[in-house]
């Protein structure tokens, strides 16, 4: 990809036109297919770095500019939008020069319940109702652990039930065995006020957060508080709850003697796959970490990686914290920074909101030092010796042994062969496990629309997106086939393998046809007729009796009723059956609209799919008005409407 392509007026124009406004550019290939999506500051400035200095950019940015076909913007009004377009634009469309990052699992969130009294919990399903989310975290055994401390440090309800003010005045409850052991303060007798729970979901949020230095400082002022004033009992709580934080903190990796937010990122590579890894450090202690695998990573370079995996781990995390430690420099890093900067700038906001702060704390000092936080108080780091630059490898190895373990998944995978495969293969005396495996099946109503279906299996899985529908048409395309199921069966698996040899298409390992020996000699035959009888095994299964036929043996073979070889075909052949059964109503509905609506005089196709697009059934122009068809129709055409439904 050396020469520089030629761009058409009508693109060229359109990029001088871009605006200089933040946004989102889409690139179209002449199919109109997106192929990239991007996002930046200045729209204008970004869009022509592509068509400036073709020879100066890299492979890949060479052959997506060369596929540039048109370009469409969207005008946002900040970074943040355009960032969450972007990342949806993504999800969406999976262009095809996109980094797509995965995260190889769902991670579970700490949720937050929006009530007097808030439950906390764990949870992978986001519900929008005022609750508030911590997370996403990894591992699922240490937030378990985090949940159980902080439920029996803080006394958090664990009940499911709707506590209100007004169900707990007419005592609809009453307390439960963890209000006996000292888990719960039971606010569903009124045990503990609003205000006083609610100051214990802030401490146990804060200890979630990593937060804790704070937190201590409080509980030991509130201890001594509680004593002067010789509330012993009150004392003795705010005690037992420092001596728990002190041996929950304990536990945690203390990475940095500094006591500092910090997010440390690592990248590793192996082959055509890469891997990045965040290291979540707060206050100087490691609380957790999060890994995102890229596949087709090749074509791309770490600074586009780690920007992109940037972008998505601060667009799905609450938290920004004031330094960020990186392996190298990255794409756009003044943009990131803005976009950084405002988010932190209103997280902290919301953190002093939901913080336990204090009772001396100047409030005002506190949101004085909030209003003053700016994008440069956020330090970006690209250490390459010292303590800082082993953290950066600590993370490194750690990115290695993660894509490590999804390659070693992916192998096991593939050399993973689902049990009722291996029935299949062994009740069948197949030579090899049929991997994919491909149903065909006939439909019509009494020799009218007679079509096929082919469905595809993959790994005893159904493959939908490789399923393919046949109008079958006798040699001469003259007229339908009346009732010869044989002849339609060799013309479907003929057009199907003709095209498979000629573009070197993937065969399958197994054919399943549904239907007795005529059906699997008129499928056969065209399998010798290609040459393919060698290479592919092929099956029919007759309904009456369940038993499946083998080319030249004139025995069927009995699988027993219960056998996971017998279901795996009969799914097969229902699923082959419902796609052509399908199909087949399609057609004959269309046929009835257009053999209905053509009687009517002075209407013809391009009217009919006018009125369809419009009213949606035959039925829904039949019960239009006059002055609706009047978008459609003139007045002689409705007259002949109204005249074709009345008679």
């Amino acid at each position: 990809m050396n020469e520089e392509p030629i761009f058409p007026e009508e693109l060229l124009a359109k990029i001088a036109a871009v605006p200089t406004a933040p946004g989102i550019y889409q690139y179209f290939n002449e199919q109109g297919k997106i192929i990239y999506i991007g996002k930046a500051k200045n729209l204008r400035n970004r869009v022509r770095t592509y068509f400036h200095s073709f020879h100066s950019h890299n492979e890949k940015t060479k052959a997506l500019v060369s596929n540039i076909a048109n370009i469409e913007i969207i005008i946002v009004d900040s970074e943040a939008e355009a960032l969450m377009l972007e990342d949806n634009l993504i999800k969406k469309h999976k262009p095809r020069y996109n980094i797509m990052l995965r995260d190889d699992k769902t991670y579970p969130y700490i949720r937050i319940t929006n009530e007097p009294f808030p439950r906390i919990f764990i949870t992978r399903n986001v519900v929008k109702d005022g609750s508030k989310y911590l997370g996403p975290f990894t591992e699922i055994h240490n937030i378990k652990y985090m949940l159980n401390s902080v439920r029996n440090i803080f006394q958090i309800r664990s009940c499911k039930f709707p506590l209100t003010l007004d169900s707990i005045a007419h005592k609809k409850y009453r307390s439960c065995l963890d209000c006996h052991i000292g888990k719960c303060q039971a606010p569903c007798v009124s045990e503990i006020s609003v205000e006083e729970y609610a100051n214990n979901v802030k401490m146990a949020q804060q200890v979630l957060l990593g937060k804790t230095k704070m937190l201590a400082n409080e509980l030991e002022r509130q201890m001594q508080q509680y004593s002067e004033n010789m509330e012993f009992e009150k004392a003795a709580t705010a005690r037992n709850r420092l001596q728990s934080l002190g041996n929950f903190t304990s536990k945690q990796k203390v990475i940095s003697p500094e006591l500092q937010d910090r997010d440390i990122f690592g990248i590793a590579r192996n082959g055509d796959f890469a891997c990045t890894l965040v290291f979540v450090v707060r206050e100087g202690k490691l609380i957790g970490k999060r890994h995102f695998i890229v596949t087709k990573a090749q074509i791309e370079t770490d600074e586009e990686i780690l920007q992109r995996t940037i972008e998505k781990y601060y667009l799905e995390t609450d938290f920004v914290p004031k330094e960020i430690i990186l392996p190298n420099e990255v794409e756009q890093l003044e943009y990131l920074l803005d976009w950084l900067g405002k988010k932190r700038l209103n997280n902290w906001t919301a953190y002093f909101e939901n913080t336990l702060l204090p009772e001396d704390a100047d409030v005002d000092e506190l949101k004085d030092q909030v209003g003053n936080l700016r994008a440069d108080s956020i330090s970006v780091k690209f250490p390459k010796i010292g303590d800082k630059r082993k953290l950066v490898e600590m993370a490194n190895n750690n990115a290695e042994f993660q894509l490590q373990e999804y390659i070693n998944s992916l192998d096991k995978r593939d050399k993973a062969v689902p049990h009722s495969l291996l029935s299949l293969q062994r009740d069948l005396n197949l030579s090899k496990p049929p991997i994919r495996i491909e149903c065909y099946d006939n439909s019509h109503l009494q020799g009218v629309d007679m079509v096929s279906s082919m469905v595809v299996f993959i790994d005893g899985k159904p493959k939908k997106s490789e399923y393919r529908k046949f109008k079958a048409k006798d040699e001469d395309e003259s007229k339908q086939f009346h009732n010869d199921d044989f002849a339609m069966m060799r013309q479907t698996i003929y057009r199907r393998f003709k095209r498979a040899v000629d573009e070197q298409q993937p065969l399958p390992d197994l054919v399943i046809v549904d239907g007795g020996k005529g059906q699997l000699s008129s499928a056969y035959g065209i399998l010798q007729e290609l040459d393919l009888a060698d290479k592919i095994a092929i099956i029919g299964l007759a309904k009456r009796l369940e038993e499946v036929f083998k080319p030249n043996v004139s025995d069927s073979i009995m699988l027993p009723k219960t056998s996971s070889s017998l279901k795996l075909i009969q799914q097969l052949r229902d699923e082959a059956h419902r796609f052509a059964i399908t199909f087949n109503r399609e057609l004959r509905r269309k046929h009835s609209i257009e053999s209905e609506l053509d009687e009517i005089k002075g209407i013809g196709n391009v009217t009919i799919n006018k009125l369809l697009d419009k009213f949606g059934t035959v039925q829904g122009v039949k019960n239009a008005t006059d002055a609706e068809l009047e978008s459609v129709l003139n007045k002689r055409q409705i007259e002949e409407l109204k005249k074709h439904f009345t008679t």
